[in-house]
């Protein structure tokens, strides 16, 4: 009995000695947040890490126990103080959201809640299929559609092709294998689609060589007459045409596919129509700019990124099927342990049926606290405001004879370049790139940069609610200067 008594008192817990002191330290850091998100305008967009700091991520693994207090000025002082920088207004480097802070409050309940969303009867589960259902009137999808929340738009693509493969088979894939398909399947999209759909391929042993890339437009949008042609000629050869993949926002320039015509040939051809719409699908909801999308609603699944252009914290996407009994029946799954109860906790939805992961966080609270702070139109209208903007950047650079226009501009996506006069292909790239740097490097604004029609050039993608027009003109004054000042430099006296 001793030795019994001697083991209870000296059980363990992660919960804080001093409830009242981890009270003060997190009504500090909430404090500092507010700080942080307020005065972000006034921070560089990104700057590089000293040495110091990158060897601070080099010490040992803690063995004992340090306090909390000391712990969080480690983070504020070599994690805050670093950031990738996305949320600041001059942050427009590949395509990231902005993040908001009522989100950032949702991000933090739900981990104190702590809910695994695989499934069971409780409110975390509810809510996740209420922003799912929400999701799905946005698009334009049927309320009997299904949909799931991931990890981003990678995965949400990837659930929407797997679930394609599966219905266009022919056979059952789930039990007998890719190798049981008795005509390799084909599945088309532009050649300006994002590489996750490659690794989908990969991911679903079809392969690479199975994803067709149809060239492309004066817009950048997927030919209709080279997909038709390529869909009869792979008939021919004796390939099953499986998929069609429609664009909604090219992550190079913003160019959307003209989706009611994939719409139309995937019902003549047979095809499944699918949309990555990690970029635009939420378009549908902008009062000016919903046109561009028009088709989405036809899909036959959707690919779509909460984190986007409605903000959420990292990390928030979404898959949205039309058929939710094939969409379930890709991935359900019904072992002994997980079998449904017809009251109590296990009486709820089994969540995991409709992906790849049988444990999910608690995804939905975030995004659904900004959704009912805001209302869906303000983020419509905001999504509006960032087309506009990246006009206004167009129009700016079309007005300066040292730059050069690479891409349409169709959504929020600006691509170009400073172009000194006779300068070779060589010396742009270098030059380009060089101002990318120094924009980076000087805090100005982060940019990132691509290759479209074998041109370099510079990439802005505005998808932040804090972007000001004086923020594009900055960037307009700061690129020619930097760009006249390293030519000068280059230039032989």
């Amino acid at each position: 009995m001793d030795t019994f008594r001697e083991a209870v008192t000296t059980e363990e817990t992660l919960d804080p000695q001093d409830w009242t002191d981890m009270g003060a330290l997190s009504h500090r850091i909430v404090d500092d947040a507010i700080s942080y998100l307020k005065d972000v305008r006034e921070r560089p967009a990104w700057r590089e890490m000293p040495a110091e700091v990158r060897s601070f991520f080099s010490a040992p693994m803690p063995r004992s126990p340090a306090p909390v207090a000391d712990v969080y000025g480690d983070v504020a002082r070599n994690v805050m103080a670093y950031p990738m920088g996305n949320i600041h207004p001059r942050f427009w480097a590949w395509y990231m959201g902005s993040s908001n802070f009522t989100g950032a409050l949702g991000d933090f309940l739900a981990a104190i809640q702590g809910s695994n969303l695989g499934g069971g009867n409780h409110a975390a589960g509810l809510m996740d299929s209420q922003v799912v259902n929400w999701l799905k009137e946005m698009v334009g999808l049927p309320a009997t559609a299904s949909g799931t929340l991931v990890s981003g738009g990678s995965m949400a693509n990837i659930i929407g092709l797997t679930v394609a493969r599966n219905v266009k088979a022919g056979v059952d894939v789930r039990e007998r294998g890719v190798g049981a398909i008795p005509k390799p399947l084909r599945y088309y999209a532009s050649d300006q689609v994002h590489s996750c759909h490659r690794k989908g391929m990969e991911a679903l042993g079809l392969g690479n060589r199975a994803l067709r890339r149809i060239p492309t437009d004066d817009g950048l949008r997927i030919d209709i007459a080279a997909l038709k042609a390529a869909i009869a000629e792979d008939r021919e050869a004796g390939f099953k045409p499986a998929c069609v993949i429609g664009t909604a926002g090219t992550v190079n320039t913003g160019a959307v596919d003209d989706l009611q015509a994939l719409a139309t040939v995937a019902a003549a051809e047979d095809l499944w129509f699918h949309v990555d719409g990690c970029i635009g699908a939420l378009i549908a909801i902008a009062p000016e700019n919903r046109p561009l999308v028009a088709g989405i609603e036809q899909a036959d699944s959707i690919a779509l990124d909460p984190h986007k252009w409605l903000h959420a914290p990292f990390e928030a996407g979404c898959a949205l099927v039309r058929d939710a009994s094939a969409h379930r029946s890709t991935f359900a799954v019904t072992p002994e342990y997980l079998e449904s109860a017809p009251r109590g906790l296990a009486s709820g939805e089994w969540l995991h049926d409709y992906g790849l992961q049988t444990s999910r966080g608690f995804r939905a609270l975030k995004i659904w606290m900004a959704l009912k702070e805001h209302g869906v139109e303000k983020f419509g209208r905001l999504i509006d405001q960032n087309i506009a903007q990246a006009h206004y950047l167009t129009a700016l650079i079309k007005a300066e004879p040292a730059f050069e226009l690479t891409a349409p501009t169709t959504i929020n996506i600006v691509s170009f370049r400073y172009k000194p006069k006779g300068a070779s292909e060589e010396l742009i790239k270098a030059l380009n790139t060089e101002i990318m740097l120094r924009l980076q490097e000087q805090g100005s604004a982060a940019l990132s940069d691509t290759t479209v029609h074998g041109q370099h050039c510079l990439r802005v993608a505005i998808a932040n609610h804090r972007t000001r027009r004086e923020d594009l003109d900055l960037l307009v004054r700061e690129t020619l200067r930097l760009g006249r000042e390293i030519e000068a430099a280059a230039t032989p006296m």
